[in-house]
């Protein structure tokens, strides 16, 4: 598929999805919610990927764009929430209504020190339907979630990164090297070990802790079964770098 409403490029095991509509404010619309969910399946099916980078073209994230669109939109944080492999969020200016669910469906979100957070929903009554009620109390709390969206009011980065929101805050001229410093972090790890350690705190957080320990138990038992679990201790034991291929 040749997609028109994102960009997308892969270095080494770093893969980076731009969400490209600057005439619109990045917004996501039917057409980017195709365009993201044939992508994303893309890269679950590609075992040289490890991190998946998404931000926005110009100075925006993505501003969620016209209310008539919304519901249009909402399929765009579940391609984005349906990735395996580890996603950072770089939020390069306002995220607002169907944008900021896209950055709630990532794993670490790095902002720029402009950027500004909202879900505007309630002021045109109604209510994310992206996963918004659902993924921000579990970031900041039942308070603070609920501030947002009864209010209806933009936060800007230094409150995002107080309430937990994201996990840091940096200047819009660094923004780009701070991600990339951090995906190159997360990239040489094993492929398995960073797709179970995602799954036991992604699906742990929804399961009492005696069920969390269960799922962290069978995970840790199945990545013993693995090719990389070897490669790791050879090359402890060989005090080398580990070649890790992803079985």
């Amino acid at each position: 598929m040749a997609y028109e409403t994102i960009a997308y490029e892969r270095k080494g095991r770093v893969a980076r999805v731009t969400l490209d509509r600057p005439a619109d404010d990045n917004a996501a619309d039917a057409q980017m919610s195709v365009e993201l969910a044939d992508l994303c399946q893309r890269i679950n099916q590609d075992d040289d990927i490890n991190v998946v980078i998404l931000t926005g073209a110009g100075d925006v994230f993505s501003s969620g764009g016209d209310p008539l669109q919304w519901e249009a939109g909402e399929g765009a944080s579940a391609a984005v929430a349906g990735i395996e492999r580890v996603v950072i969020a770089a939020i390069n200016g306002d995220a607002f209504g169907a944008g900021l669910e896209l950055a709630l469906a990532c794993d670490i979100r790095i902002a720029s020190e402009n950027a500004r957070f909202c879900l505007p929903h309630t002021a045109y009554g109604s209510i994310p339907s992206g996963g918004g009620t659902q993924r921000l109390p579990r970031l900041v709390g039942k308070g603070k979630a609920l501030q947002m969206l009864l209010t209806a009011e933009a936060i800007d980065a230094p409150e995002a990164l107080s309430s937990g929101l994201v996990n840091k805050v940096v200047s819009p001229d660094g923004l780009s090297q701070e991600v990339e410093e951090l995906a190159e972090k997360v990239a040489p790890q094993g492929r398995v070990a960073l797709m179970y350690a995602k799954e036991a705190v992604t699906k742990g957080a929804d399961l009492t802790l005696e069920q969390g320990l269960r799922l962290e138990a069978d995970l840790y038992f199945l990545i013993h079964t693995t090719e990389d679990r070897m490669e790791g201790i050879r090359s402890f034991l060989e005090k080398r770098a580990p070649q890790f291929k992803g079985r």
